[in-house]
């Protein structure tokens, strides 16, 4: 098998998939602001922008530029820790939890859709694969 030529095929799908609409708008709900939106709806209760840090693998100055915005858009609230006063609480506001629900129900749909499109057995196989793929490390 030529695995080399697989892999080209591979990467040449992975960049035409990415420039399909409903694609680049799952993906791009896995990074940056989109992704710091939801993994603070899956929090209950406040979140310290480190553990955003740790999650996403990106420096505290990434994550203070996008919290800064994501303030800004009236999306997250920013507090000190009144038991620690050297931390940082953020919390989602309002406009943040309808905004996160929207995105949500909007990358479902598409992912349905993409999931419908394949029939039954292939959208299985499909989750099998992809579930394979993330028990082990791109490097091994």
């Amino acid at each position: 098998m030529d695995y080399t030529s697989l892999a080209r095929e591979y990467i040449q799908v992975m960049h035409q998939m990415r420039n399909k609409s409903g694609q680049k708008k799952i993906h791009d709900s896995m990074h940056g602001e989109h992704f710091m939106l939801f993994y603070i709806s899956m929090r209950k209760g406040s979140i310290i922008p480190s553990e955003i840090s740790n999650e996403m693998g990106i420096t505290s100055a990434r994550i203070a530029a996008a919290l800064n915005s994501l303030e800004a858009k009236g999306l997250i609230t920013r507090r000190i820790d009144t038991e620690d006063r050297r931390r940082i609480l953020v919390d989602l506001t309002e406009a943040g939890r309808e905004y996160v629900k929207e995105h949500r129900d909007a990358i479902m749909k598409i992912t349905i859709n993409m999931l419908q499109y394949l029939g039954e057995e292939d959208a299985t196989e499909l989750i099998r694969i992809m579930k394979r793929l993330a028990e082990r490390s791109p490097e091994e």
